[in-house]
């Protein structure tokens, strides 16, 4: 539990999701606006959201849909040149997510100095981008290949869009998780970007492994982060900051700062 406070300077993290804009080769990316858009856009996401007050982002290609599962070169290679020409004025700790495919997500924050990577890393699932599979054993010897040792790994155990193939609780998924493949923290999540996460299973999980960080992972708004936080160690934040809270608007900052004075209350047990 230490490289939270360690990671982020503080309890009860709040990590804030900066979403890019499709990239060359997705199906949505705009080839007339090109990559400095996709730069630009992004600059202004990260700003909004550093000017709110989140504890840490975490850079996610979200808007890749559909997602795949073996992604492309171009993708990680596309995130990589925008958080490098953002790098200086990148002031809180980040993270990244390259959806959904681990060992690329892996290789994206070695190459970018993320301190850390959410991402899909155990289970088979029936999901809406087909059977996915996971092969957690070779996803961290790949970490230790490629020098990201000191990246810590967000373990999400309830993948968005998809089902557990198998007919154990959340409770055993969680403990066998911790168990046998030693994640930094486990995230739950509600079935989409946005929709909010279950407070019981999130409760079942974090009582299951109560040693283990555990994030809540989709859905967290200015109504429920107070019952969330009371249970979860942080949460990862998205579309509640954005415009009229939907998923496919901008950042804005004043949902950001909202948020966040309740957060600094609900720390100082207000």
């Amino acid at each position: 539990m230490n490289w939270l406070k360690e990671t982020f300077g503080t309890d009860k993290p709040i990590i804030a999701m900066c979403h890019m804009q499709p990239m060359p080769g997705d199906p949505y990316y705009c080839t007339e606006k090109g990559m400095e858009y996709v730069v630009k856009a992004t600059r202004k996401e990260l700003l909004a959201l550093q000017d709110g007050g989140v504890d840490a982002v975490m850079f996610s290609n979200e808007f890749s849909l559909p997602y795949l599962t073996d992604v492309k070169a171009i993708t990680p290679i596309a995130m990589a040149r925008v958080i490098g020409e953002l790098h200086s004025v990148i002031k809180i700790p980040y993270g990244v997510n390259v959806l959904w495919d681990a060992e690329k997500s892996i290789d994206l924050a070695s190459a970018t100095g993320a301190s850390f990577v959410r991402e899909i890393f155990t289970g088979v699932y029936a999901s809406d981008f087909g059977i996915w599979n996971t092969d957690c054993g070779q996803t961290v010897r790949h970490q230790k290949e490629v020098c990201a040792e000191n990246v810590k790994l967000l373990f999400n155990i309830i993948p968005e869009a998809a089902k557990y193939m198998s007919d154990r609780d959340i409770a055993q998924i969680a403990k066998t998780t911790v168990f046998n493949c030693r994640p930094d923290a486990l995230c739950v999540s509600g079935i989409t970007a946005g929709s909010e996460t279950d407070v019981q299973i999130l409760k079942i999980v974090k009582e299951a492994v109560p040693d283990t960080v555990v994030f809540a992972n989709t859905g967290v708004r200015i109504h429920n982060v107070k019952e969330q936080l009371q249970i979860a160690d942080g949460a990862v934040v998205g579309t509640t900051f954005k415009v009229d809270g939907k998923f496919e608007n901008c950042v804005d900052t004043d949902r950001v700062k909202e948020f966040m004075d309740q957060v600094h209350s609900i720390r100082k047990g207000q």
